[in-house]
């Protein structure tokens, strides 16, 4: 692969700038996939956490799993879940426990299918060592800034 720089330029750039750069790269490609097929990157996660949980999830649960993702918040959630439910994929119970409907567990394959293809296309000539060594020290990063991350 071409670099954008040589090894000895490639240490001293900025990880903050190249972090939002693949950042940008992944989340924009995401969700130009998830558009081509008729779902928001947010509606995708509110289908994965219903068609996947071992256990039913309410509502506040899932709100509570999503609202962090790339900072999204409580209300983009809150209105992502009534569209989800709107468009038949998953039900909502007066308890506040969610389900998946028929169409939406046909629909999630898909999905799925689709979010398969885009990790193997972002994990394109990258070894898994090198995939684990990048998360390790991006966290490190983000330790050592006082920041926090997590994800499920």
């Amino acid at each position: 692969m071409e670099y954008s720089h040589d090894d000895t330029e490639l240490v001293q750039q900025p990880i903050g700038y190249w972090a939002w750069a693949a950042y940008d790269a992944v989340v924009t490609r995401t969700r130009g996939a998830l558009a081509g097929i008729g779902t928001t990157q947010p509606q995708w996660w509110v289908l994965a956490q219903v068609a996947q949980a071992a256990a039913v999830k309410t509502r506040e649960e899932v709100t509570g799993i999503l609202q962090g993702y790339l900072a999204v918040g409580g209300t983009v959630v809150a209105e992502e879940i009534d569209t989800t439910i709107a468009r038949g994929r998953i039900t909502q119970d007066a308890e506040g426990r969610l389900g998946i409907t028929s169409e939406g567990r046909e629909f999630f394959e898909q999905a799925a299918a689709l979010q398969r293809e885009l990790w193997a296309e972002r994990h394109a000539r990258t070894s898994d060592e090198e995939y684990l060594t990048t998360l390790k020290v991006l966290q490190r990063f983000i330790r050592n800034t006082g920041g926090q991350a997590w994800h499920q």
